[in-house]
């Protein structure tokens, strides 16, 4: 049997994790988050990096657009064994039990279903730029609100990038750069105003790709300071002096992009006198 099915997450380091960095993640700036390195055994992401599927070897979601350039999975079933126990223990009472005491968010739920979750990968060249993720889980009918990342990139360079930024709430400001490495854990609250991104085009050398383990948690309401309006998809916006450019080839995409842009109210308004005109 694999040595990873062996393992357990221990409630007593979690909770004295957790108990370590409750104040700094309440105080932390631009908006409450973590970063947590050396988070579990190396041997545990060591199987789960050694399975981790290649660009090429599942049929990867692939996003290729003004805003994003990345590939996700879609399904645990394209996970292999290491992996899927992993996050299934992430989902599990006792990690839950660990977020709600370090976030002193009450009543997490996680999602079973990884949507948008599971495992990220970005070739180079690729980024995803400044935004705010969507705030519903629409299956579920649940409120967004903590992510968790956890990095597989050994010997990972300063200069390859790849850094995940947190922003201002106004994206005028990088407050903080945080590189990927390896068995890093960034935790982070989830809000219409959590603007966060790979922004800058990936510069590792070729044959390499930033991996990484993206789990999502839920609740049954949140506080109105989080929300700035009702349910949304993702949501993009440009850094100071940035535009996105774009190609003819990728016109359904773009029109997608900026769909993603206008007020739900607004793209209502257009559809209706669209069907009169």
């Amino acid at each position: 049997m694999n040595s990873t099915a062996l393992f357990c997450l221990d409630p007593d380091y979690l909770n004295d994790l957790a108990t370590k960095y409750k104040g700094a993640y309440a105080q932390a700036l631009p908006f409450p988050h973590i970063v947590i390195d050396n988070f579990l055994p190396e041997f545990v992401l060591d199987n789960i990096l050694t399975e981790f599927p290649q660009p090429g070897s599942i049929d990867w979601q692939k996003f290729d657009a003004p805003a994003e350039k990345k590939l996700a999975s879609t399904s645990e079933l394209q996970m292999a064994e290491a992996t899927r126990l992993l996050l299934y223990q992430l989902n599990s009472a006792t990690f839950i039990n660990f977020l709600e005491q370090l976030t002193s968010i009450e009543g997490i739920i996680p999602d079973p279903h990884f949507v948008g979750g599971g495992l990220h990968q970005i070739e180079p060249g690729g980024y995803l730029k400044m935004h705010v993720d969507f705030n519903r889980h629409t299956r579920l009918s649940l409120d967004r609100r903590l992510n968790l990342l956890l990095y597989l990139n050994k010997d990972w360079h300063e200069d390859y990038g790849g850094h995940l930024e947190l922003w201002d709430r106004d994206v005028t400001r990088c407050e903080k750069k945080i590189l990927p490495i390896f068995n890093r854990c960034v935790i982070f609250n989830t809000t219409d105003f959590s603007y966060h991104g790979h922004p800058e085009p990936l510069t590792c050398p070729e044959g390499r790709t930033r991996k990484s383990l993206a789990l999502y948690y839920y609740s049954n309401g949140r506080p109105a300071e989080e929300i700035a309006g009702a349910g949304h998809s993702t949501l993009f916006k440009t850094r100071p002096d940035e535009k996105f450019t774009s190609n003819k080839s990728s016109g359904t995409k773009v029109k997608t992009f900026v769909k993603k842009l206008i007020p739900p109210i607004l793209i209502d308004v257009r559809n209706h006198l669209s069907q009169k005109s």
